[in-house]
């Protein structure tokens, strides 16, 4: 099977390894991402944890251009609703999701490979099982390839600048 992140081919008893990008709020789900490793609480090294501020900080362009990067997932997590430090912008990523998850089944791709969770800064165990759970699930999904039904790179960036820019309107969710 040819890879769609470096072409390089693998053979099939290689497991699929999917790459999963997790935007992750500061204050709570960061913060439990660092209490796991503290605890010395081991889970999945495919995500790759982005800090952000705020999951309502997590603009829909930001997802839609990991999926069209190469990324296999992608899972945000926060404070959860009542707990946000930016007062309710945790209900926006709310609605952000449910508008994604519409958007993604309408491009053809599963709804399964985006997930939100609402993590505290206590719930160490809680996220680290989350991130298991969530690339076990896209593992039995298998790779979304989106980037490689592009010509090349070049093209990919400019095209999904073009997308962004036509669309910045309709893709705000407002408060």
């Amino acid at each position: 099977a040819l890879s769609p992140f470096n072409n390089r081919v693998y053979l099939m008893t290689e497991p699929f390894k999917p790459r999963i990008v997790a935007f992750l709020c500061n204050w709570c789900s960061y913060t439990a991402s660092d209490l796991a490793g503290t605890a010395r609480v081991k889970y999945s090294p495919c995500a790759r944890i982005i800090r952000v501020m705020c999951s309502g900080r997590v603009d829909p362009t930001f997802i839609l251009k990991a999926f069209a990067l190469g990324a296999d997932g992608v899972l945000v997590a926060g404070c959860h609703p009542g707990d946000c430090h930016y007062i309710e912008q945790n209900f926006k990523t709310m609605r952000r999701y449910t508008m994604l998850k519409y958007f993604l089944e309408q491009m053809g791709i599963e709804t399964g490979r985006l997930r939100l969770v609402w993590a505290s800064a206590a719930e160490g165990q809680f996220l680290a099982e989350s991130i298991d759970s969530f690339v076990a699930d896209v593992q039995k999904l298998g790779p979304l390839n989106w980037a490689a039904n592009w010509q090349d790179a070049d093209d990919r960036e400019r095209a999904l600048d073009e997308i962004v820019a036509e669309h910045a309107e309709a893709m705000e969710v407002q408060a």
